[in-house]
Formats: structure tokens, sequence, C-alpha cells
């Protein structure tokens, strides 16, 4: 019986239900109710280790609940291996599990690899819509991976404003395919990729920063933005310590994640007291504090941009819940249009 089944949705299938949702409104959904305390977000339970042949491995499981007026429940396990691209595989993979709100029963396994990388380019858009400034045109990716595609092609569909975009990778050739392959399916007349020889040339100018790289140590420097620039600081450490302690505004999605992690750098800047939360008390030491989280500017209960000079940075930890909000959608496409394979309990 199917009632008593699990959907499995592989890879292919989460692609083509994709297309029917709009991310961004997926997970301005999360970001909103996560503003108003109809959420629920434990902390990720995190394992890493160091496999034979080399490099790095982790495993994070991520679960969350939505309440709204459907209530969302699941997790997302996302696994890596940094040494994963030398085997033609890719660096990240995982599923998110979505349970039954009343029985509690896993009702749908699906491939985590487009949720996951989908959800982080519409948070960044969505950040983006709210921070830009005005005239701002040009936006600069760093990294070539499948995040960077993710972010460059709802860049070019969903910020109309952004009329050139640099890319920028360590290994040129990447940059150079990636941006052949932007430009096959996205007419030239709407935006141009351009390939950057370094990360300096790409940031240049640009309204618009998003690194989305594998580093653990930062090399943007605040003296690379230009006034008024918005950076996405995608990947956690790719900014410099100055460029966190002097922007003007910086917003978070939850600042207990962020406070709590011991990897990433805006996580030991609050634990070694130079970074405090949103809504504390200024402190005379020379602490900053975080300007807001992303719900709060979207309902404006946070300042926003207050001059077309600010430099605006916003550190996405990455929330569950908003995998998840989008996962669902996918799920009730599948469902509407009989996708994926029922799996015997």
């Amino acid at each position: 019986m199917l009632e008593d089944s699990i959907l499995y949705l592989s890879s292919d299938e989460v692609v083509l239900a994709c297309e029917e949702v709009d991310p961004i409104a997926a997970v301005r959904e999360a970001l909103v109710l996560h503003a108003t305390g109809q959420v629920q977000l434990p902390a990720e339970a995190y394992l890493g280790w160091e496999p034979d042949g080399g490099g790095l491995a982790r495993t994070i499981n991520m679960p969350g609940l939505l309440e709204g007026e459907l209530p969302v429940v699941g997790t997302k396990i996302i696994n890596a291996s940094t040494s994963n691209p030398d085997r033609d595989l890719p660096r990240a993979s995982g599923v998110v599990i979505l349970f039954d709100s009343v029985t509690a029963r896993p009702q749908c396994v699906m491939d985590a690899s487009h949720i996951s990388a989908l959800r982080t380019a519409a948070v960044s858009v969505l950040a983006s819509r709210e921070l830009l400034a005005q005239g701002a045109t040009d936006a600069a990716i760093l990294g070539a991976g499948p995040l960077a595609r993710h972010h460059a092609m709802l860049i070019a569909q969903r910020l109309p404003q952004v009329r050139t975009c640099r890319i920028f990778d360590v290994r040129l050739e990447r940059a150079t395919e990636l941006c052949a392959a932007l430009t096959e399916v996205i007419a030239p007349q709407r935006i141009t990729f351009e390939v950057a020889g370094t990360a300096r040339e790409a940031v240049r100018g640009a309204g618009l920063v998003i690194p989305c790289t594998t580093t653990r140590h930062g090399y943007v420097e605040r003296s690379w933005l230009e006034a008024g620039c918005v950076a996405v600081n995608v990947s956690l450490d790719d900014l410099c310590e100055d460029v966190l302690l002097g922007a003007d505004r910086l917003y978070v999605d939850d600042w207990a994640l962020v406070a709590c992690d011991e990897h990433r750098l805006l996580g030991r800047l609050a634990r070694a007291g130079r970074v405090a939360g949103p809504h504390a008390v200024a402190a005379s030491n020379g602490t900053r504090t975080v300007t807001g989280t992303l719900g709060e500017l979207i309902l404006g209960k946070c300042e926003s941009r207050s001059a077309p000079q600010e430099v605006c940075v916003v550190n996405p930890f990455g929330m569950a819940i908003e995998d998840l909000s989008l996962a669902h959608r996918v799920y009730q496409v599948a469902r509407m249009r009989s996708m994926g394979v029922h799996l015997p309990r």
C-alpha cells in the first residue's frame, strides 16, 4: 500500500520538481517563521574524520520543524569529503528526510544536493534584494563549482539590475568552463559572465560579492570591497576578520548556530567576545553587534541599509528549516506528478 511506503526521489527527480517551485518564496517563508518564533531548530550534530588517502570528511545532521499553516518536520544529512573532486565525485552529498508531523514516520527521502545548493543561492539572492544598493550592476562570484553555478543562475533570473558577473576560481579552467556554460543558457543581452584572473580582480568594483569556495582561510580584505557593496559570506571563511568587524551592517540567519560553531570565523569572534548577537547592548570595549537576522530584515524588525555607501555583510550559516521548506514543496510536486519510487518500509 502506498500509505505504508516511503517515497524516494532521485537527484534528477528533485531537479525536475524544483522547476515548478519558487525557491526564494520557500526560504522567505522559513526565515519569516524563524523571526516570529514559529520554528524549532536544534543544534547540529557534526562528525568529522580523516579518511584513508588524505583529505577531510564530515557528516552533519540538521533537524528542524516549521510550524506555520502546515507543519513541516524533517532533517537534512549532508556529507562532504575534500578529496572527492580528485575522485571525480561531488564534494558534498546527502539526503533530506521528511517526516509525517502526526505519526513522526518518515514519508519521503530525497537527494539533498540540489535542494541544498538551490536554497543556499535563494537565501543569498533574497538577502541581496533587500540590501543591494541602487545602481549596483556588477557581481563577483568566487569559486566555480555547483554552488557558484546555482548562484549565477538565480542572480540572472531574479536580480535584473545585475548586468555583469565576474567569476574567479583558483583553477582558471573551471571558471572559464562555467562562464561558457552559463552564456549558453542565459542570453548575453541579459547578463555578461566574465572570467577574472584573480579574486581581487573579480571583487574590484562589484556591488555584490558572493564567495562559494571551500577555503578555511580568509583572503577577501575590507580594502577590496567597493563602498556600498553587499558581501554574502556563503562559504563562511573567505572574508577576513576586518570585513566582519568593519562592515557597516552585519546580518546572520540564526545567531545561536553561528555563535556555537567552533570551526568558522564569526563563531570564533563571538566566543572571543569581539562580536555580540542581535539586540545585545553595545559594549564600550569595541565589541561589534550583529545588526539583525535575515528574517528580521525581511519583516522590517531591524535596521536595513541607511546610506548607499554602507558595506553590508550577510553571514548565512545555513538552517535546516530552509531546506525543509523547499523540500516540502518538492514533495508536493512529486506527489501531484506521480514522481519517485515508493519503497516498502
